[in-house]
């Protein structure tokens, strides 16, 4: 009977414990940031505008992206490294905030904007040309800061510049 009796103790305190891990995990993973913070600048006609981007290179931080935030600040934003150039899809799945999305090619030229994408869409929003990285800011910035396709992006990552 005891050993019963710690057994059953024990099956509780496990699944406890598990379902602690699962909150953390879950908690974690929601809103989670990339790691590394950089700064990006896009020339316009209108001159040069600076922005604070996080990196998603990994897997995970590229699949995650700004999934589950609820606000981005002006000036920020989310740069993507899909190197080498290739064509890219994204989507607005779990992501709360609309976003507008610049696609860059290896050179630092904007290609293409999709902008005030819709929130938590599974339409997919693909790159067109192929793109080497795609920065997603706060919808309406394209706009704001008159940013257009054939501008240019200074970043390490566009030709090491």
């Amino acid at each position: 009977m005891r050993s019963r009796g710690v057994l059953r103790a024990g099956r509780g305190l496990l699944w406890a414990a598990l379902a602690a891990t699962m909150l953390v995990l879950a908690i974690a993973g929601n809103g989670a940031r990339a790691a590394d913070i950089q700064t990006l600048e896009i020339v316009t006609k209108s001159g040069v505008q600076i922005f604070s981007v996080e990196m998603a290179t990994t897997e995970q931080e590229k699949e995650t992206g700004l999934m589950y935030r609820k606000e981005l600040a002006d000036g920020h934003g989310m740069l993507f490294d899909f190197s080498p150039e290739q064509p890219v899809t994204m989507w607005m799945k779990n992501t709360f905030i609309p976003l507008d999305m610049i696609f860059i090619r290896a050179d630092g030229r904007i290609s293409r904007i999709a902008e005030d994408t819709v929130p938590q869409s599974l339409k997919t929003i693909p790159s067109g040309p192929p793109a080497k990285g795609v920065l997603e800011v706060i919808a309406g910035t394209a706009r704001k800061y008159g940013i257009v396709p054939g501008d240019r992006v200074a970043h390490p990552l566009f030709n090491g510049r």
